[in-house]
């Protein structure tokens, strides 16, 4: 094979990774103002640890049609970093702050999330991206850094610091799964993590249900439905898949286009306003993730 040809067939090796991740994203982006609708009926906690419940049985359901093989030994572990991520810390932290934050303020925190999940990635499997990706990736960063302060009067609240250690757990879970998923299908990857957290899950999820929750309205559990077999299950099916073709590096600058789309979705939603701030940095940080397209990263 020709030097042009495996270069070819890196480049759409990535671009078919981004493709799939940035349906993944799409899904991910209702999180924030579908939570904040749900935390006007349900308790923050019994939200983090209800979804995670219903998803893991929907999940241990999946892995027994599939008549899906045990994991080896070595990777429960993994399954378990995976599960502190994705199924207890982000959801519980952003959850949390949707209960006195705005989705809009909490989508834009998160946008510094692709920076986070591109050096655990370095970090953790020696994923080189090139000076030019990382400037790129630090210009993404930083919009979305001045962005928050313009929007909050130059200050962080505790909010903000929820959002930032959700974002960080979410990161960690992406990475190791992303990596899992190199080896394993990405479906089971996000199923045994899942299926690892049910009892924890069904334990807290049992104590913090209230018997009023059955009388809220169908928007309240069309919220709470959606948010588990979505953002904490199949959304997964694609984010794991393009993490795992397209490499971390890389498929992890998509999700700086996830505080826009989360930003549609709470104006559809909840009414937010659009504004043309907004809209000016919204075009700019989509702007970084067409340009890291462009620099080079090597994958060991």
């Amino acid at each position: 094979m020709s030097l042009n040809t495996s270069k070819g067939t890196r480049v759409n090796q990535e671009s078919k990774g981004m493709l799939i991740g940035f349906i993944g994203i799409l899904i991910f982006s209702l999180t924030l103002p579908v939570s904040k609708i749900a935390v006007l009926s349900f308790d923050p906690y019994f939200i983090a640890f209800g979804r995670a419940l219903l998803a893991g049985l929907v999940a241990l359901a999946y892995l027994i049609y599939k008549q899906a093989p045990l994991p080896e030994k070595s990777d429960w572990i993994k399954f378990v970093i995976i599960a502190l991520g994705v199924v207890f810390g982000f959801p519980i932290f952003t959850t949390v702050a949707m209960k006195e934050g705005s989705s809009s303020h909490g989508a834009v925190i998160l946008g510094m999330m692709p920076l986070a999940t591109t050096v655990i990635g370095v970090i953790r499997f020696k994923e080189r991206p090139s000076i030019g990706f990382w400037l790129v990736s630090l210009l993404g960063a930083a919009l979305v850094v001045v962005y928050a302060l313009l929007k909050s009067a130059g200050s962080f609240t505790y909010i903000d610091g929820l959002l930032v250690a959700g974002g960080i757990c979410a990161c960690i879970g992406y990475v190791e799964g992303g990596e899992l998923s190199r080896r394993m299908n990405p479906r089971a990857v996000i199923s045994w993590a899942l299926v690892v957290s049910l009892p924890i899950n069904a334990i807290i999820a049992f104590y913090t249900f209230e018997p009023e929750y059955w009388d809220a309205d169908a928007l309240a559990w069309t919220s709470f439905i959606y948010l588990s077999l979505f953002p904490m299950f199949l959304g997964f099916f694609f984010w794991y898949e393009g993490l795992a073709i397209g490499g971390i590096a890389r498929v992890s600058q998509v999700q700086l286009i996830q505080p826009f789309c989360t930003l549609v979705a709470a104006s559809i939603l909840l009414g937010d306003h659009l504004t043309a701030m907004n809209m000016v940095f919204a075009f700019l940080v989509v702007s970084t993730v067409i340009l890291s397209k462009r620099m080079l990263v090597k994958r060991t």
